[in-house]
């Protein structure tokens, strides 16, 4: 149907109704007879009603050709709703606590840094078509990006606790997921800052007899909801990581792992062109992704590094002590697990209020 919302023929759709109406004309019949017998002064009767009748066919043709469709019923424009977990280890020039806390004399600097990468992906997404985005704040206290930076229609997510952790507001009317600054896990010998949900607590995570990082870990949450991650940014190590597990997504190497505490990086302007570069990649072939999905119910193992922690976990029903400084916990899908891991990050008794 050539028409646009309102009805009205776009300049595509007016040159293919020219195009026919020449068609139209070309293939109409004509008669062999001349149209005037040149032995009298005026048309026979019947050559004047044949050409009368065929030009009265043509315009009706034309008339439908080149005047303004019918107006289409409304269309609505199609929602993209992206989903981007940010952390900040991954984030280009971080090597050191000095980059990544309020007591770091180099944090204030490096939030903007974190704030101008995540802003990267946030336009790169809406060139490409985004009409929705949710920004989770993922990392430390979870209130280090600038939200007074970002567009006014996008919301973030901040603080914690929170269901979904790293994924919280995350849902099924999510298209995609992307990950900014997220760095290896604490299994792996390379990596700025490795570690796996908290570096003083735990020396490995893995689902299903699996040792995870935290993307893995977060893109089967999304995965558990039919979304799926299509983007990642962060180290060698951390891209390489994930990209092992998650398959083919993009990725954006913000700089080389060099040791846990040095880098060669990237600067910080390189690693925002790069970034948007590699979001509008992955928006391009989004159908090229699939959601990462473990297998249910999901078997979550914790090893601590200490062992006190599994020795007190193992007294609640439900959990088991596989070793010294491992638990076992059963769920039934990944929001259980992550509900637990969440508990288990973020109780203190000594919390107020």
């Amino acid at each position: 149907m050539f028409c646009n919302p309102v009805g009205v023929a776009t300049p595509a759709a007016f040159a293919a109704r020219i195009r026919l109406f020449v068609v139209a004309l070309l293939a109409a019949p004509v008669r062999s007879a001349p149209l005037f017998d040149c032995s009298q002064s005026r048309m026979q009767p019947s050559q004047e009603r044949s050409t009368s009748a065929k030009l009265s066919g043509l315009l009706a043709i034309l008339l439908a050709l080149l005047l303004p469709a019918t107006p289409c019923a409304a269309q609505t424009p199609k929602k993209l709703k992206i989903y981007i977990s940010v952390d900040m280890e991954g984030i280009a020039g971080v090597v050191t606590a000095d980059q990544l806390g309020p007591s770091g004399f180099e944090y204030e600097r490096f939030r903007r840094f974190m704030t101008n990468e995540t802003l990267a992906a946030v336009n790169a997404a809406k060139a490409a078509g985004a009409t929705e985005i949710v920004i989770s704040d993922s990392h430390g206290n979870g209130e280090s990006l600038l939200i007074d930076q970002f567009p006014k229609d996008v919301r973030i997510v901040r603080a914690w606790p929170r269901h979904g952790g790293m994924m919280g507001g995350l849902d099924s009317t999510f298209d995609a997921a992307m990950f900014i600054g997220y760095h290896a896990s604490t299994t792996n010998p390379r990596g700025v800052r490795a570690h796996t949900f908290s570096s003083a607590h735990l020396a490995r995570v893995a689902l299903n007899g699996n040792a995870v990082t935290e993307g893995e870990f977060n893109a089967a949450f999304a995965g558990s909801l039919g979304v799926p991650v299509i983007f990642a940014s962060g180290d060698d190590a951390a891209t390489e990581e994930l990209r092992s597990r998650l398959g083919p997504i993009e990725t954006v190497e913000t700089k080389k792992s060099l040791g846990f505490h040095s880098a060669e990086t990237i600067t910080p302007e390189a690693s925002c062109e790069k970034i948007s570069a590699g979001v509008r990649s992955a928006l391009s072939r989004l159908r090229d992704f699939k959601a990462y999905v473990v297998k249910t119910p999901v078997t979550l193992e914790l090893t601590f590094k200490n062992y006190t922690p599994a020795e007190i976990l193992s007294y609640l029903r439900g959990v088991t002590r596989v070793d010294s400084h491992t638990i076992r916990f059963i769920g039934k899908d990944m929001q259980e697990v992550d509900d637990f891991v969440e508990f288990v990050d973020n109780y203190n008794p000594d919390m107020t209020p």
